[in-house]
């Protein structure tokens, strides 16, 4: 019963208020909540997408990237962030000293909207859940988020991810700072300059919380 209420309570920090209660609504693993999502047609983008992207990485990472939806390339390989965004975030990451796979990689969605178009507000209310679970087991020191749709939905807000960027804000039991995406990067070159500042400050309270990451 203890573990049921902490569940609960993590998801009402989140913001979520409302919980389909499948068997397997509080799962203990990544293959648990994978296995739940099955072969998924609970919204329209069933109808579209090629393949369900998961996520990929570290199960207990410290540091997790949270993007908005799959793309062209991530719905043909099932896999988050593998087209020029997704090398570009490879970079990104090696750039404070990480490795790709000592990370974990999700998004909000885990079908490609049709044309790489916005998520709708049904399909986020479907799909959010299981990227909270994962969220919940993983339980990283850090998360990014990456891009506008992401950084919103996450905390919340409508805020500009101008304006958010760069700062940190409590979240699900660790932080979380928003920053630009990299798909954005690849169309304005000039604002790599912040995101390397925000990646700074990424590996600084990586080390302030004593990352496995850095040895300590």
């Amino acid at each position: 019963m203890r573990e049921i209420i902490d569940q609960l309570n993590f998801f009402s920090e989140i913001g979520v208020t409302h919980l389909n209660l499948e068997k397997s609504s509080f799962p203990a693993s990544l293959e648990e909540i994978r296995e739940e999502i099955g072969d998924c047609t609970r919204c329209k983008l069933c109808q579209t997408r090629k393949n369900i992207v998961f996520g990929v990485g570290n199960p207990a990472a410290d540091l997790m990237f949270v993007g908005e939806a799959p793309g062209a390339d991530e719905d043909a390989q099932g896999i988050p962030f593998v087209g020029r965004a997704g090398q570009l975030l490879t970079r990104i990451i090696e750039s404070i000293g990480v490795s790709r796979d000592q990370v974990y990689i999700a998004n909000i969605l885990k079908c490609r909207p049709p044309g790489n178009r916005d998520p709708e507000a049904e399909e986020v209310a479907t799909c959010e859940g299981f990227l909270f679970q994962q969220i919940q087991v993983i339980a990283p020191k850090v998360m990014v988020a990456l891009g506008r749709y992401a950084a919103q939905t996450l905390l919340r807000s409508e805020t500009p991810i101008s304006r958010m960027r760069g700062q940190f804000f409590e979240f699900a039991g660790g932080l979380l700072i928003p920053t630009y995406h990299p798909a954005y990067l690849l169309r304005n070159p000039s604002a790599k300059r912040q995101v390397w500042e925000d990646m700074k400050a990424v590996r600084d309270k990586l080390k302030e919380l004593n990352s496995s990451f850095y040895g300590v």
